[in-house]
């Protein structure tokens, strides 16, 4: 079966910045992606959980899609001026997908 290598782009971000990270995302023209709620985690902090985090500031998203390498550099430019000064990661990687014309 034919496949055709595409980016995977990751980010994982607080809450609060979704709505301007899927905004970036849509004016983008990514044609979709997928939000997922994190539970817990461990970062430079130490441990954290969902459970007993008050508002919405301490919740963390990951938000996942996968576009054409030649659109990547102005997505992620986009992306970062959006997180440079906030908590987020964002990560990379290639992957390949068996219908092209999706992404």
């Amino acid at each position: 079966m034919k496949m055709h290598p595409k980016k995977r782009i990751e980010i994982i971000i607080e809450l609060p910045l979704q709505g301007r990270i899927t905004q970036v995302l849509d004016t983008q023209d990514v044609f979709g992606y997928t939000i997922f709620s994190a539970q817990g985690g461990r970062g430079q902090e130490g441990p954290w959980q969902r459970d007993g985090i008050v508002g919405d500031s301490g919740r963390m998203v990951a938000i996942v899609c996968i576009v054409d390498p030649a659109r990547l550099d102005g997505i992620l430019t986009q992306i970062y001026a959006v997180i440079e000064r906030q908590i987020g990661i964002v990560s990379v990687s290639d992957v390949e997908v068996v219908r092209a014309d999706h992404f």
